[in-house]
């Protein structure tokens, strides 16, 4: 397996992958669960960890994970998102990320990915991440931040003009709603919130917070108000449970 390193090469093959999300998701979701994979591995050895994926989806991220010896489970709120490729696939669990149906320290590592930015209570849910996670256990949390260029998702760049306008105007253009209905299934969470809450909160060590697909020589950028929350796309929050 090849080590992850946050190089700029890296940063454009992801960009270029990540425009087929909707035309090839194969594409789009096999580039990004390889790289999360290798990403995730540079702060925890997988190798026979019980990870939780808290909106695993339909199972791109399985095969990558469990290919560097993770026990995985994964957690869904849609049922049909968890079908996505076919029969559900073993060790899965339908339920809310902000109740999530697990025992306190059940898991080696609590993990998820673009999940936060489509609950109503975004630091509820990663207060249920770290509850699961055991004593010595990480918990690795990311999300797509609002005001970065894809924050609005597929009514993105008009998310800048405001969530409901831009829900609105892709309704006029195409007919039908976003998959991402801004108020109901996608909400606006900025880096701000999650330096705040990842420096408040009390149960865990803080590991890492890095923008999640810039170059490293970038990183100092998250330290820049405003700016950070336009350069950023996808804060990474990594702790350690204590």
């Amino acid at each position: 397996m090849t080590s992850w390193r946050p190089t700029l090469r890296r940063s454009v093959r992801l960009l270029r992958d990540f425009r087929y999300e909707q035309p090839d998701p194969d594409r789009f979701y096999g580039a990004l669960a390889a790289d999360s994979a290798a990403q995730l591995a540079h702060f925890v050895d997988l190798d026979g960890r019980l990870m939780l994926d808290v909106g695993g989806g339909p199972g791109y991220f399985r095969a990558a994970f469990e290919a560097r010896g993770a026990s995985y489970l994964a957690l869904d709120a849609d049922a049909g998102e968890l079908a996505g490729l076919g029969e559900i696939a073993r060790g899965t669990v339908v339920g809310s990320g902000m109740e999530l149906p697990f025992r306190d320290d059940a898991v080696d590592v609590c993990y998820s990915s673009n999940v936060l930015e489509h609950v109503p209570d975004p630091w509820r849910m990663a207060e249920e991440m770290v509850r699961v996670t055991r004593p010595g256990g990480t918990v690795f949390l990311s999300w797509t931040v609002w005001y970065g260029p894809w924050g609005g998702h597929e009514t993105a760049p008009w998310h800048y003009l405001g969530g409901l306008r831009a829900r609105r105007r892709y309704r006029r253009r195409h007919g039908r709603e976003p998959k991402n209905r801004y108020g109901e299934s996608l909400f606006a969470v900025t880096v701000g919130e999650g330096l705040r809450w990842a420096r408040a909160q009390q149960q865990a060590d803080v590991v890492a917070l890095l923008p999640r697909y810039n170059p490293r020589w970038t990183w100092w950028l998250l330290r820049v108000p405003l700016l950070r929350e336009v350069v950023t796309w996808n804060l990474v929050i990594v702790l350690r449970k204590r």
